[in-house]
């Protein structure tokens, strides 16, 4: 009888580790640093965003500026020119926060810019991920560089060259 237990234990232990899934790690920042067109957009993006950002600044600073002047002058107007500035200082912030909510916002235009920039980016390195790991028979690839629950992973389970390999960026 203990040899029946003792060979159903040892028959579980080997089915369980015969069952075995293969895990693999992939540094995502370290991929998108060795891809040149991750860099062309993100300069683009860096450039797109400091005008947009003059441009708000501008509007903003028009804004201050009216009412600067509406301070210096609200003695020398009448109520209703004083009712007219106000309304003109008010649109004019209106306006500003509009802008800015057009170009930063939610769904603004660098939203847009980005997600049509990165897009296809990120896919190309997807597909690249889901090849290696349908080739090496990896069950998870999990990202190094965005996961803090990591703190030691072998590098031998890393597939960041592999993938960087499939992408056409030999290294």
């Amino acid at each position: 009888m203990k040899k029946f237990i003792l060979s159903i234990i040892v028959f579980a232990a080997f089915s369980i580790s015969g069952m075995a899934q293969k895990f693999a790690l992939v540094d995502m920042e370290y991929i998108l640093k060795n891809i040149p067109n991750y860099e062309m957009a993100n300069e683009q993006l860096d450039q797109v965003s400091k005008k947009w950002q003059v441009e708000v600044e501008r509007a903003f600073q028009e804004a201050q500026n009216m009412y600067k002047n509406y301070q210096s002058e609200l003695v020398f107007l009448s109520e209703d020119m004083k009712k007219k500035r106000e309304e003109e200082i008010v649109a004019k912030e209106k306006e500003a926060n509009e802008l800015k909510k057009k170009y930063f916002g939610q769904d603004g235009e660098l939203f847009k810019k980005r997600e049509s920039l990165m897009r296809p980016i990120q896919e190309e390195i997807y597909n690249a991920v889901k090849q290696v790991s349908e080739e090496k028979g990896y069950q998870m690839i999990m990202d190094r560089a965005s996961s803090a629950n990591i703190i030691f992973a072998s590098p031998r389970i890393d597939v960041s060259n592999e993938v960087l390999v499939k992408l056409g960026y030999s290294k």
